[in-house]
């Protein structure tokens, strides 16, 4: 939604392909949601727009997963990296936060790009019911920054993976 690199799509449905073992494919680009900008802070509301995107059909995809280039928040929250709603059809990654330098200084495409995977494919684990994870290496750990999204591995625990696994294949 909105400019996004063109590059970033084609990543995380690399990762949910490779990572989730799903199928993923890039659908066309949106414009920004413009519904849900909050004007005072010139963010998106990220539950407006997951609110509107889940009464909507996207191709008989079985979950959404949508890219923006804007800064998103919850009224709880300064700022928001990505949010879904726990066993829903819908969420969201914003890139607006991912070019900051991390504690190695590094903030070139290749880092903003997994760290964009990495926000994706948390977000994707809510959605299959997975909540946020006490083992800080762990994918499903919360990362409220950068910084901690660095210490992330691109990978689950191995209680994470089991839910995972169940949660794929059903009882």
């Amino acid at each position: 939604m909105g400019r996004v690199p063109a590059l970033a799509p084609r990543v995380i449905a690399a990762h949910i392909q490779a990572f989730f073992g799903l199928p993923a494919e890039v659908l066309p680009g949106l414009p920004a949601p413009v519904y849900a900008l909050d004007p005072g802070r010139m963010q998106f509301d990220a539950g407006k727009i997951i609110q509107r995107f889940e009464r909507e059909a996207f191709a008989g995809c079985r979950k959404w997963i949508g890219v923006m280039e804007g800064d998103l928040f919850l009224p709880i929250f300064t700022y928001v990296l990505g949010e879904a709603r726990q066993g829903g059809r819908c969420a969201l990654v914003s890139m607006c936060r991912l070019a900051e330098k991390g504690d190695s200084g590094d903030a070139g495409q290749p880092t903003i790009l997994e760290r964009c995977a990495k926000v994706a494919l948390h977000e994707l684990g809510h959605l299959f019911g997975i909540v946020h994870c006490h083992d800080p290496l762990c994918l499903m750990h919360i990362s409220g920054d950068v910084h901690e999204l660095d210490q992330r591995r691109l990978t689950l625990c191995r209680y994470c993976r089991r839910l995972l696994d169940q949660r794929l294949c059903g009882p």
